[in-house]
């Protein structure tokens, strides 16, 4: 079993940052893809952003050049997935969730941060 817990939204101005910690424990040995979907009110859930074991990355068209993704591998028994948000516009207002997903496909979920972007 893998449990993700995410912190870290809040509320911001346009052109602000914010940081989005995700606390991965558990089962992490084979965990491959980490990352951030978001969905805002009325909207599909969209990625944001996936990072692999290795470090390869891969962003949302509407969230590149702004965000960045990192990982923390370090410890056995937890890691670490980021998410730096740059330059904010109201649009990227909704929740984000925390995805983990394992060289098996199984997904595993966070319970999701509200991020406003509004002045």
């Amino acid at each position: 079993q893998v449990h993700l817990v995410e912190s870290g939204g809040g509320l911001v101005q346009p052109g602000g940052s914010l940081r989005l910690s995700c606390v991965v424990s558990g089962s992490i040995i084979s965990l491959n893809f980490m990352g951030w979907y978001r969905q805002a009110p009325g909207k599909q859930r969209e990625l944001v952003a996936v990072i692999t074991r290795s470090g390869i990355t891969n962003y949302g068209d509407s969230v590149k050049g702004r965000f960045t993704i990192s990982r923390d591998n370090a410890k056995d028994t937890i890691n670490t997935v980021y998410l730096q948000m740059n330059s904010l516009k109201p649009e990227d207002t909704a929740v984000y969730y925390c995805h983990s997903k394992t060289d098996w496909g199984n997904d595993y979920w966070g319970q999701g941060t509200q991020v406003t972007v509004s002045s």
